[in-house]
């Protein structure tokens, strides 16, 4: 390749105005599934100061919250509850994958979010088989 010459492959695309840039990175994201855990962007309307987030907000931001702070993927949110500062979540997490999977160690956190649905506090209270049962 003679000097000055660009490879096609190394071209760096830039949208033409500002507004195309903002729309093509939140359809990026959008798509990637990155939106950020703190980010409100992909909701419809951003929770107002002191105003409680709904639970089903409630319990998508714990579980993406604790992932990135365990750096691992919650399996399911087995409980979620109203307090009167915000909301407790149970989150189930995988915390080490065995073969056969029944015998893979899941873990269970309580998570504490502030009204708004930011993480406040986390605790692991249980650990577990995938393929125990609850003696109750």
């Amino acid at each position: 390749m003679a000097a000055g010459e660009e490879d096609e492959a190394e071209r760096v695309r830039r949208p033409s105005s500002k507004k195309t840039a903002k729309k093509t990175v939140k359809k990026t994201a959008q798509r990637s599934g990155s939106v950020r855990a703190g980010s409100r962007e992909s909701e419809s309307e951003p929770p107002r100061a002191g105003r409680r987030v709904s639970a089903p907000r409630a319990m998508r931001y714990a579980a993406e919250q604790l992932k990135d702070l365990l750096g691992r993927a919650p399996e399911s949110v087995s409980a979620v509850k109203p307090t009167e500062d915000g909301w407790q979540a149970d989150v189930e997490v995988l915390e080490l994958e065995r073969v056969p999977g029944t015998t893979s160690v899941m873990a269970t956190y309580r998570v504490m979010l502030d009204k708004e649905g930011e993480l406040v506090a986390y605790e692991r209270t249980r650990r577990y088989t995938r393929g125990q049962i609850d003696r109750r």
